[in-house]
This record gives C-alpha cells, structure tokens and sequence, in this order.
C-alpha cells in the first residue's frame, strides 16, 4: 500500500474509531469492538467469581440486588429516551455482594457489579449505595474499560493497530485485556481508572441515581465518610483517583444541576 494511501486509511480508520460518551459528550478513542470488550472482560470476570467468597448476610445482599437493579433500569430507560436502545445489549446484569473487608466495589463491562461488605460498613442507606453502584455502573456505560484498553493498544503498537484492524488484532486485545483486567493481590480486580474517568464516573453516577429516584445530595456526606475511613488518601498528584477535596468539591458544584433529573417516587 503506498504511503499516502496508508495515511489516509490510519486516519478514516481512527475517525470511525471515536465515540462519545453518553451524557457528558467527551470524545474517546474506541478502537475495540464492544463484542471484544464483552468476551475479554467476562472471561476475567467469571474466574473471579469462582473463587469469590459471596456474602452470606441475607439482608446486605438483598439491598445491593434491589438498588443495583433500579439503577440498571433507570440507566436502561435513559439509554431507549436517548436513541441508543442498541447500547442495551452490551448490558446483562448481575449484583453480587462478597465477603472480602476491602472497602471497594467495581462493575465490569456487561453490567457485572461486585460490592465488597467493607464497603457496606460505610453504607446507611439505599441512596448511599446508589452512590456507589452508580458511579460503577457510569464506568460500564461510559465505556471507560474500552477507552483505557484502546489508550494501551495505542500505546503498546503504534503502527501496528493499521494493519491489525485490517486483518486480525484479537492477539493485540487478548494482550491488552490481561492487563487491564489483571487479577492480583496488587490491584484487586480491576486497574484504577484515571482522574478523568473517575470524575466522570461520579458525574454521570449522580444523573443514573437520580433518575432511579435517589437522593444525590447524599453523596457528599459518604464520599466525606469514605475520606475519614482511608485518612484522607494520598495526595491527587501522586495518585489516578481524584483527592477526596476535590471530588466532594466537584459533586457540590453540579447538585443544582441533577435536580432536572428528579423523578417523583422511588
């Protein structure tokens, strides 16, 4: 192929690759198919839940099923009102509560939400849990696992993503998602995201949770309890994850703004 025709397939090819993210309307770099991003991180995830040890608090586990499944369907409803009802399909969800004393949660593409009972020590209501599950769920919606797979493909070879999209670049996935997805005592299940995506995470959590018909005003009090319990965290320069200052300022500034999403009744 000559070089002037290679450029103008590397730049068509990383044109179509681009999307949006739902809500916010940031532009992102998706150079893997979503069917990919499905069998990879499902892959990751069934192993996990293998050895995961499930939560046998009968109560603790029904309030995170009952809240993760209103949110799937405000998020599911939000997805057919904003003509992306094809978007539904990439999501089959599953809410699972793990005896494990990390206070932590995280939510795989596909809709696959694992809460952890350390967290659950934080948690004192339904709308505080929405906090959490929403902000998981806003990662799956937002495609960040794509964008940081497609951000190392990228990064990892250069050149090569060319000429694996016109052939094969399932090597090239398979490679990627290992890392993203790795499974190990060093990051738990799942990589940090970055500041960027966190914050957007917690954005568009806020709107899903709020259209389930949860009270967002009650994130500012947990992320402030989450603050206490880790002392603080590290400094946000030294970290992926947005100081807690920083984030608690953030949902204090766009809570005017949730109130168009308010719904009557729960």
């Amino acid at each position: 192929m000559k070089k002037k025709d290679l450029l103008l397939c590397a730049s068509i090819y990383l044109l179509t690759s681009c999307g949006s993210v739902p809500l916010t309307g940031r532009k992102q770099l998706l150079l893997v198919s979503d069917s990919e991003v499905l069998t990879s991180s499902l892959t990751q995830y069934n192993d996990y839940i293998k050895t995961a040890k499930k939560s046998t608090s009968s109560s603790q586990t029904a309030m995170v099923k009952r809240v993760g499944q209103k949110i799937a369907t405000a998020t599911e409803a939000y997805l057919r009102q904003s003509g992306m009802t094809n978007e539904i399909k990439n999501f089959s969800w599953e809410f699972n509560l793990i005896n494990d004393k990390q206070v932590n949660a995280f939510c795989m593409p596909g809709g696959k939400i694992v809460v952890y009972e350390g967290l659950m020590k934080l948690v004192s209501s339904d709308d505080e849990l929405a906090v959490v599950i929403g902000h998981e769920v806003a990662h799956a919606v937002a495609k960040h696992s794509n964008e940081r797979m497609s951000q190392q493909i990228a990064a990892q070879y250069g050149s090569q993503i060319l000429s694996a999209a016109l052939s094969e670049k399932s090597t090239m996935v398979k490679n990627v998602a290992g890392t993203v997805y790795g499974i190990g005592a060093q990051y738990g299940v799942m990589l940090p995201f970055s500041r960027t995506h966190e914050l957007e995470a917690d954005y568009m959590g806020l709107i899903l949770m709020t259209i389930a018909g949860y009270n967002p005003e009650v994130a500012v009090n947990f992320w402030q309890k989450m603050s206490a319990q880790s002392g603080g965290g590290v400094p946000e320069f030294m970290s992926t994850h947005p100081s807690d200052d920083h984030r608690i300022n953030e949902i204090k500034r766009i809570l005017p703004e949730l109130m168009k999403y308010k719904t009557t009744g729960r």
